[in-house]
């Protein structure tokens, strides 16, 4: 059976920030009936997974407003413009953890809620972890912590670590690792 493809009949940007654009679409469907579809654009995020000489994974915590509770994740954010996904994944490395790699290695990509969003999430893996000053941002604070891959399976079992990024990142990762 074929699946019948949504024409985009227009488009119409509705709000705008530093992080994403929010857009109206309206698309016809099969029948030629017209129907809206709502998404938001970004520039694309990345999610860093850093593991120690020693094999440990670093993690930041942090309070999720709309959660209202704590996180714990890989390092990640969005791509501001003029940055490339590698430049913004040292950045935040730097910025979130408080480190810096001395490799980088792009292990995939991936979209974080395709029916929402055409956001392209980059994944890297950081090695030759070395301190690097941490910076400060006034509108997240994150406190790094150390993890074994034992403690980091058992946190995603018991729901402790529960962002979805961060579990798509080590799905990817783990998926590499078995090949």
């Amino acid at each position: 059976m074929k699946i019948f493809p949504l024409r985009r009949i227009s488009t119409v940007q509705l709000a705008r920030n530093p992080y994403w654009e929010y857009w109206l679409d309206t698309y016809s469907l099969r029948d030629g009936k017209e129907q809206p579809y709502y998404f938001v654009h970004t520039r694309g995020s990345v999610m860093v997974i850093p593991i120690t000489d020693e094999g440990k994974l670093v993690m930041v915590r942090q309070f999720r407003y709309l959660w209202q509770r704590e996180s714990i994740e890989f390092p990640g954010g969005g791509i501001p413009e003029g940055a490339t996904p590698e430049q913004q994944a040292h950045r935040e490395l730097q910025e979130e953890a408080g480190c810096a790699a001395g490799i980088l290695e792009r292990i995939g990509e991936y979209n974080p809620m395709n029916g929402v969003t055409d956001e392209r999430c980059h994944v890297y893996v950081a090695r030759q972890l070395r301190p690097a000053a941490k910076a400060d941002d006034p509108v997240e604070e994150t406190a790094p912590l150390l993890v074994t891959t034992e403690e980091l399976v058992a946190r995603i079992a018991d729901g402790t670590i529960w962002d979805g990024m961060t579990l798509a990142a080590w799905a990817l990762f783990s998926a590499q690792r078995e090949r």
